[in-house]
């Protein structure tokens, strides 16, 4: 098996993932999927843990099943809303079809990956979701710096 292509790490020096699925299988599946990348892959089974989780450790995507025990994966999105610096949300299902593709899109998710998961897929949706949360870091320094040097 081929190693995932080398990503850049983000600010701890590792690419932190956190998994959110109340199914053994996705847990299994992706640490097997990542578990020869250098990534660091967080395991939560509900809506509370993924938030305790998300308030101890800098993690850069977040990959979610679509219904959790304790709600969905639209609940987690506003939860992260409220991080200084949010994870990239990508939502897994089973039924991953166009309706829930353009849902999730157009709430703020970064992708949809159908399961069971493809090894490819997934280092491809998180490769491109990391990119995403790692770019907005600078800008939004940029920002805070540009705010206070008007006022």
């Amino acid at each position: 098996m081929k190693k995932p292509q080398a990503i850049a790490s983000g600010p701890t020096g590792t690419l932190t993932v956190l998994s959110v699925s109340p199914f053994e299988e996705d847990c299994l599946s992706l640490m097997a999927i990542v578990g020869h990348s250098t990534w660091r892959l967080f395991h939560a089974h509900d809506l509370g843990s993924a938030v305790a989780l998300l308030q101890q450790h800098e993690i850069a995507v977040v990959l979610c099943e679509r219904d959790l025990p304790s709600g969905t994966w639209i609940d987690l999105l506003e939860s992260l809303r409220s991080l200084p610096d949010p994870p990239s949300l990508i939502v897994a299902s089973r039924l991953a079809d166009e309706r829930l593709w353009a849902e999730a899109l157009n709430l703020g998710a970064w992708d949809v990956l159908a399961k069971p998961f493809d090894r490819r897929e997934v280092f491809r949706s998180v490769k491109s979701a990391w990119q995403h949360w790692y770019g907005q870091i600078p800008m939004r320094a940029a920002a805070m710096t540009a705010m206070s040097a008007a006022s």
